[in-house]
């Protein structure tokens, strides 16, 4: 096998089966599950933040059984080709979406595609809370200021922010990250909800309505939930606006100059979703001409690059997609990758469940004998636990 002499951290050396990591990855759990598997892993120490497919192939050599990748990797047809040669069976993507992974093309090769869902819902949503109140309370700015040395004293008029209790929160996309925001949103600050999703969320609107009583019981002000019929329909009446839909043809550039003009002058809007649901170009100008509104970002639609004038806007609170950066979901990550990556070189079936804690959680002999999510398992026709 060959590595072309790039430099790599080996665990397990006299294993029978060589997989490749292109990043290092937090905790410990995923390396026992790959060794115990009878794994040789290789974990990339290459300097480069994102590598180019060159030294992909490069760390694929000659002989590799499985890759577990990243979300900033180009995975299609020629790494796919690569992995397949080198007699490749099995690829996880470090990351619950697979916007970068061409699936079709790793179908055709009869390559599963994993990925690492189910442990990202409160850490993102988190995330995007913190983005919602640092944008609307002016913390970066007042942060800055301090470090600056520039304050001199308490004003009246110092950093003056919006109150987000009992506004209206809205949310774009209402799966299981966008319901848990809207939950936090609604029991922590008492918010009114209005949400735009294809399908409607009975479990997220009866919810409220059952907090609502109880508010109601204890003499506080009811609250009211309601799925809108456009996208359009919930930026007009929210106070702040947080996405979480999916990427594709039909959400990229969802928020445009047209439909940013149609929110509150003084609206927050957050992205924790994908960067190009954002026309970054657009929300630029919008922030610049309308300095009371506000934006908390996690994602970047040429990411790692901002769009000319973001880094400029001080009424942006921008961060480098950090939104699942805590130890047990960076961890778990790395576990459900390493499971599937394990189970698929084992002929294990696929899990495809939506509770994947017993991989992440709970004694190592107890994990299930199963790949927790192949995205491609019914095109390739793989067996699923019953």
């Amino acid at each position: 096998m060959s590595t072309s002499g790039l430099n790599v951290e080996v665990h397990n050396p006299n294993g029978a089966l060589r997989v490749v990591v292109t990043k290092a990855l937090p905790g410990d759990r995923w390396l026992k599950v790959l060794t115990a598997a009878g794994c040789r892993v290789e974990v990339s120490a290459d300097p480069d933040t994102i590598l180019s497919n060159s030294k992909i192939k490069a760390l694929i050599g000659d002989k590799c059984d499985g890759v577990i990748g990243q979300l900033t990797e180009d995975w299609s047809a020629e790494l796919f080709g690569a992995l397949k040669a080198a007699g490749g069976r099995a690829y996880s993507n470090y990351a619950v979406g697979y916007n970068n992974v061409i699936v079709p093309d790793a179908t055709q090769v009869g390559i599963p595609v994993g990925n690492t869902p189910g442990v990202l819902t409160e850490t993102t949503a988190e995330l995007a809370l913190a983005l919602t109140f640092a944008a609307a309370r002016r913390v970066v700015e007042g942060d800055s200021f301090m470090r600056g040395g520039h304050y001199k004293g308490w004003l009246p008029t110092l950093f003056v922010g919006n109150l987000l209790q009992n506004k209206v929160v809205g949310i774009v996309g209402a799966g299981r990250i966008g319901t848990a925001y809207a939950r936090m949103m609604v029991e922590g600050h008492k918010c009114d909800l209005v949400y735009y999703d294809p399908y409607p969320n009975t479990f997220l609107e009866q919810y409220v309505k059952d907090y609502s009583k109880l508010l109601e019981s204890k003499g506080e002000r009811p609250l009211s939930v309601r799925r809108c019929e456009t996208v359009e329909e919930v930026l007009q009446l929210a106070d702040v606006v947080s996405l979480h839909c999916n990427l594709d043809d039909n959400t990229r550039h969802l928020m445009n100059a047209q439909r940013l003009s149609l929110m509150k002058p003084d609206a927050v809007l957050v992205n924790a979703a994908r960067g190009p649901v954002v026309d970054e170009a657009a929300l630029v100008a919008h922030l610049k001409a309308n300095p009371s509104f506000r934006a908390g970002l996690d994602v970047f639609e040429d990411e790692p690059a901002m769009k000319p004038g973001l880094a400029d806007c001080p009424n942006a609170v921008i961060v480098p997609h950090i939104a699942s950066a805590t130890l047990w979901t960076r961890a778990g990550m790395a576990t459900l990758a390493a499971c599937n990556v394990a189970a698929t070189l084992q002929g294990y079936p696929a899990w495809n469940k939506p509770d994947v804690l017993p991989f992440v959680d709970g004694p190592f002999e107890d994990i299930p004998k199963a790949a927790p999510s192949l995205v491609n398992a019914k095109e390739l026709g793989l067996k699923t636990v019953a």
